[in-house]
This record gives C-alpha cells, structure tokens and sequence, in this order.
C-alpha cells in the first residue's frame, strides 16, 4: 500500500529551470533540483519529456536555475508552471539575462542562480533526468528565504501541475469529511484548494468569469472535495 499523503513529507525547493538562447527560450517550475557531486558541483533537475523546455537543454547542452524566494509572485507560478512555451512566449516581459553558457536566466523573484552545463541525460521514463556540471553561479540576494514545494502548497495552496515528477492525481489522496456547512473546492489543474470558510464566499456564489488565481483555470475545471 502506498500512502501518498507521506510523499508530502520529503522536502524541494522551487525553481525555474531554463535553456534557450538569445533567439528563443523557455522555461519551467521545478522542484527537482538537487546537488549530487561537490567535486566537482554537479547538479541534477527532471525535466518531463512532453515539456518544451527539455528540447532547449537537449539543443544547447546547458540550463539556468533560477532559485526562488517565498514571497513569490503568483503570477510566476502560473507563467512557469502552468501555460505551455510552445504557444506562449514566457520569457516575454521578464527580467532576463543571457549567462556564460548563453541561456536564459530568468531573475524576476529569484534570490540566486546557477549555470550548469549538461554531462548525463537520463531517460527515466515519463521524465529525462538532466545531470550538469556548474558553470557558473550567483547570489542575487541573500536577505530573503527559499521557496519551498511546503510553503507552496500550505501558503500558496497550490499543488504540483500534471507533468511534474511529483504529481499525485488528487483523486488518490481521499476525501476529507467534516461537520461545517462550508465546503472546498480544488482545481484539477493546479491543486490550488478554494476554501469557502476562509473566503468568506461560496463557490456557487463566484461571477461566471472567476478564474482559479494560480493557474487561471475557469470555475469548470474546480471539483468538489
């Protein structure tokens, strides 16, 4: 028996990766990122094979990690975690430098980044498991605290999108019964969790063109839970 509700428990961060060039770019959230080598610092991300941004790293050899801070805006999430680089330019509008390895660093929210050039590539079946070398790194600010995938579900209320390596179908998690009259409704895109005693609103009660505030999802795609 699996209990899914224990995979909360092992701990992420919560980054952008990204490749490109200056001609184009992409990328996405990740809350793969790992070091795996201190000698020489290598690092490791995972990369859903149907995500645009793996063709950039495949191409270039390189990807950015841009190390996000708590206080992160939303809208960031949904432009990274949420709409597909192929129909939508997500680097359009940001603030973008172009690193040693000539990739896109993204450095809006981001406290720090990392340049790492591509040394393995690992077919993990849904997924490519991307290992690089660091290139280059730097402290944009050390004032703020990182982002973590448990602030972002227990503050941001949001949970990891399909393609993630951490995507749990939140069919599988249960449903939780209680005695209140308010209810909770979850959006099937993105997780993020309306909570109707805490909004002060009922569901049935939002406008027709209410959009789920993470991922901009309509009021259809939310589910009673």
């Amino acid at each position: 028996m699996i209990d899914f509700e224990a995979l909360f428990k092992v701990t992420y961060g919560l980054y952008i990766v990204s490749s490109g060039n200056k001609d184009k770019g992409n990328g996405f959230i990740s809350n793969t990122v790992f070091q795996v080598t201190a000698e020489p610092p290598r690092f490791a991300t995972c990369c859903n094979k149907d995500n645009y941004t793996a063709q950039f790293i495949r191409k270039t050899g390189a990807f950015a990690v841009s190390v996000l801070h708590s206080d992160t805006d939303s809208d960031i999430f949904q432009r990274f975690g949420y709409k597909s680089g192929e129909n939508f330019n997500k680097l359009e509008g940001m603030k973008v430098k172009y690193g040693e390895t000539g990739v896109p660093v993204v450095l809006n929210n981001a406290i720090a980044f990392l340049e790492c050039k591509v040394t393995e590539t690992f077919d993990v079946g849904t997924h490519l498991l991307f290992i690089g070398e660091l290139n280059h790194s730097e402290m944009l600010d050390d004032s703020p605290e990182p982002m973590t995938y448990q602030h972002y579900r227990q503050v941001k209320k949001s949970f990891s999108p399909k393609n993630a390596p951490t995507y749990i179908n939140p069919s599988k998690l249960g449903k939780k019964t209680g005695s209140t009259a308010f209810k909770k409704y979850r959006c099937t895109e993105c997780g993020y969790i309306y909570d109707e005693e805490k909004e002060g609103k009922r569901f049935a009660d939002l406008p027709s063109d209410w959009v789920c505030p993470v991922c901009g999802s309509p009021r259809e795609d939310f589910e009673e839970i």
